[in-house]
């Protein structure tokens, strides 16, 4: 594979961190979890199509996830703050001849005026739906469109920007950077750390969303896709930890199943 390329299936990474968990595909084999901590309940469903992939070398994958947050006593959930996620190392992400997007061209956009701004620069699409609980007032639900942009790398790692725009109280344009850092440890060779900003002055609480990412492109011939992987042991495998704003902390283990092929 040509060009700017690091081992990790970490596209995943937008996708839970968008859902706060991690479908758009009907397929059958999906990743799902249930985690419960006091009243909290965060419920995901993830993975990747194909499932059968070579075992020494990567192929190009579609990433798709979807879930929600909810309690078991059917009240608001506290508001998420922050998600960390750390990757299986078999994988690799091409950003090779794909455009980048600023976060200076995304600022003050709606999703329309992004979109025409960054074209080339997608790399998946999904939604958001958050409720916005206002003292005094009635629920109000809050939902958009999310568009997940390559962007520029941030001491040689490479980073995505996920864009939204939400017009509950007042017109706001959503950037969340995410970075994709190199690590070691065991299984696990990349880390996203995310922190999830305020949705209407810290009224909004996000509840559910779904992503999928699968951007692919060709250059003189020859084929690119933003996200591979390999099959090297049946399975790729991701640690997601979820903090809440009243203090709760969460951590569950994703394992996607694959099949070795040729």
């Amino acid at each position: 594979m040509g060009g700017r390329s690091i081992r990790a299936a970490a596209v995943l990474a937008a996708a839970l961190v968008l859902v706060g968990v991690g479908s758009a595909l009907a397929v059958k084999k999906v990743t799902k979890i249930n985690l419960v901590a006091g009243d909290i309940v965060v419920k995901g469903e993830g993975g990747f199509t194909p499932t059968a992939l070579p075992k020494n070398v990567d192929a190009p994958i579609v990433l798709f996830g979807r879930g929600g947050i909810s309690t078991v006593s059917g009240a608001y959930p506290p508001v998420l703050k922050t998600i960390e996620f750390e990757f299986d190392k078999h994988g690799s992400v091409d950003t090779f001849g794909l455009p980048k997007c600023s976060m200076s061209r995304l600022v003050a956009t709606t999703v329309p005026q992004a979109r025409k701004l960054c074209p080339g620069s997608i790399i998946g699409t999904g939604s958001g739906r958050a409720v916005v609980v206002f003292p005094e007032q009635g629920p109000i639900d809050a939902s958009s469109p999310i568009t997940l942009f390559n962007g520029p790398e941030i001491k040689g790692d490479p980073t995505i920007y996920a864009h939204a725009y939400l017009t509950v109280g007042g017109p706001t344009t959503f950037i969340v950077p995410i970075r994709i850092e190199s690590i070691r440890n065991g299984r696990y060779g990349y880390r996203v750390n995310v922190e999830i900003p305020r949705i209407a002055g810290g009224y909004g609480i996000p509840l559910s969303g779904s992503v999928r990412v699968g951007r692919k492109w060709t250059i003189k011939g020859e084929k690119h896709s933003f996200v591979n992987a390999s099959c090297f042991d049946g399975r790729l495998q991701a640690i997601g930890k979820f903090a809440f704003k009243d203090g709760t902390k969460m951590q569950g283990t994703f394992v996607s199943p694959c099949q070795t092929r040729g």
